[in-house]
């Protein structure tokens, strides 16, 4: 997974479905802006119940690839990866979402 080195491999990859895409800002920025086409939202502030795999709200949408994680700037991706390696998931942090639309990567709203 520490092979992914640039946004452009992560759009590569999502592409051809063999990475998770995470979006871990708050619901009002993924209102405002959209996120990365495919992208799977947990806030960082839920992250803990929804990543636990003995977790009753556990997310099983973050099973079976590694996931590539962004928030607006990349801080909170930061955050993110250390909590989702915590509980076995294999994780990358990918920077921020302008990161994403400045290098050309697809965009879903609403």
């Amino acid at each position: 997974m520490n092979d992914i080195t640039s946004i452009p491999q992560a759009i590569d990859l999502a592409a051809r479905g063999q990475i998770t895409l995470l979006d871990v800002r708050e619901a009002g920025e993924v209102s405002a802006s959209g996120t990365a086409k495919g992208a799977v939202h947990i806030p960082l502030g839920l992250l803990p119940l929804k990543a636990d795999p003995k977790a009753p709200d556990y997310d099983r949408r973050l099973e079976g690839k590694p996931v590539a994680v962004f928030c607006a700037a990349g801080a909170r991706a930061g955050r993110a990866v250390a909590l989702l390696q915590q509980f076995g998931h294999q994780a990358v942090n990918i920077g921020g979402f302008g990161d994403w639309c400045g290098c050309g990567g697809p965009v879903q709203r609403g």
